[in-house]
C-alpha cells in the first residue's frame, strides 16, 4: 500500500467515526425530548413547558400556604405545656431522704404552675403556685421552686 491509497481509508474511518458520534448524540437528544413530551398530545414541547410552569406556580402557592400554617402552629405551640423542671430536696434535716419535691410545668412563654410537695413523718403537703413569664404571681417562691423554674426555662442558677 502506498501513501496515496491509505489516506482515503483513514478519511473514511474518521468520517464514519464522526457520523457514529453524531448519530449517538442525536439519538440521546431525541430520547430526552421524547421523555419530556411523554404524556402530551402531539409531543408539543411548549405544552410541556406550560404544564411545568403551572405546576411550579401551584407548588409555590402550596408552599406559601404551608409556611403560613407553620407560622400559626409555631405561635400556637407556645401555649402548650412543654417545659418541665424537677427538683428533689429534704426540707427537714432531722428526717429521712429527699422525698419532697418541686415540679415546674411551663408553656413556651414561661407561664404555668409550680407544684411543691413537703413530706414529713406525719403528713405530706402539696402547694401550687401560678407562674407568669417565669416569675411567681402573688406568692414568694422557695429556693427549690426557683431552681425548678430555672431548670424548666434552662436558666443557670
Amino acid at each position: 500500500m502506498t501513501n496515496l491509497t491509505i489516506w482515503p481509508i483513514i478519511l473514511t474511518i474518521i468520517f464514519f467515526s464522526w457520523l457514529a458520534l453524531l448519530t449517538f448524540l442525536l439519538w440521546k437528544t431525541r430520547s430526552h425530548y421524547s421523555r419530556l413530551t411523554q404524556g402530551t398530545v402531539g409531543g408539543n414541547l411548549q405544552a410541556v413547558l406550560e404544564k411545568i410552569l403551572t405546576r411550579l406556580n401551584d407548588n409555590g402557592a402550596v408552599i406559601t400556604a404551608l409556611k403560613k400554617e407553620l407560622g400559626k402552629m409555631s405561635l400556637d405551640n407556645l401555649n402548650h405545656l412543654q417545659k418541665i423542671g424537677f427538683v428533689r430536696f429534704n426540707p427537714f434535716p432531722e428526717t429521712g431522704g429527699n422525698q419532697s419535691f418541686s415540679l415546674a410545668v411551663l408553656d413556651g412563654k414561661g407561664n404555668g404552675v409550680v407544684l411543691s410537695s413537703l413530706h414529713s413523718r406525719e403528713s405530706t403537703r402539696i402547694y401550687a403556685k401560678t407562674i407568669k413569664t417565669g416569675k411567681a404571681g402573688n406568692f414568694d417562691l422557695s429556693a427549690e421552686e426557683k431552681q425548678a423554674i430555672a431548670q424548666a426555662l434552662k436558666i443557670k442558677t
